[in-house]
């Protein structure tokens, strides 16, 4: 059975069809216009969509007329997933973390998994080995500490992330260079050091990356980090997947 998921970012909008719990097709950076036409085209029976966006980037009511099945717009607060949640405030918890902890309890069922989701905000979340979600920690990401040192200074000048295989200086010899050694070489630190305490936590723990970012900070990561780049989308199917059921 074909399905659709959408993640309506504060960046971006990604989509993944699926054939079944296969990802046959994924797509990210896609305006409202081209959804409905990725819709139209994969004609799925059923659809989930999850949001963080503060504005409305797309109506999903517009794409009911091409869905013959349901359109499952998913809230951590009430929709129902196959772990459970042990977060306290339900209502504030962002879809795209908890589906993105759905999809790293698919991918290593009965194991501690740790899922560093770098976009927008640089997210951890754990799942136990038990199937809970427990949270985790929320954190500026590159471009937002990068944009932030340009916005609230007088003359720091407004940089973007270089490709993904610059060298990203420690020391830096240039106001550019010392910029990206603080952002990038500082959050590489944060995430390293916070890494460093759920592995004594959790001494069998595994890494799974995701995000905007996890290409540019995958090669500066310490090894058996997997990047997952579909990791939210395999969440919101197999949330799909669980509401049917249910």
């Amino acid at each position: 059975m074909h399905t659709l998921a959408l993640d309506i970012g504060n960046t971006a909008v990604k989509a993944g069809c699926f054939d079944g719990p296969a990802l046959r097709e994924m797509a990210a950076g896609l305006t409202a216009a081209e959804v409905r036409a990725l819709v139209k085209r994969w004609a799925p029976q059923r659809l989930i969509v999850a949001s963080v966006a503060e504005a409305a980037v797309l109506a999903v009511e517009d794409l009911q007329d091409l869905v013959p099945g349901e359109i499952l717009a998913f809230s951590p607060g009430t929709t129902p997933v196959p772990l459970r949640n042990a977060y306290a405030t339900l209502h504030t918890l962002g879809a795209d973390r908890l589906a993105g902890a759905v999809g790293a309890a698919a991918l290593r069922p009965g194991q501690d998994t740790l899922v560093i989701d770098a976009g927008t905000a640089l997210k951890l979340d754990l799942v136990t080995a038990d199937g809970t979600y427990h949270g985790g920690s929320i954190a500026p990401g590159l471009s937002m500490r990068l944009r932030a040192l340009h916005s609230f200074t007088g003359r720091l000048p407004l940089l973007e992330l270089p490709a993904p295989d610059a060298t990203i200086p420690l020391v830096g010899d240039s106001t550019t260079g010392s910029l990206l050694s603080g952002v990038v070489n500082g959050a590489v630190a944060e995430i390293t050091g916070l890494l460093a305490q759920y592995q004594q936590r959790y001494p069998r723990l595994g890494v799974l990356l995701t995000g905007g970012d996890a290409a540019f900070l995958s090669a500066r990561l310490p090894a058996r980090i997997f990047v997952v780049p579909e990791l939210v989308l395999l969440g919101l199917n197999r949330i799909l997947a669980y509401h049917v059921v249910k």
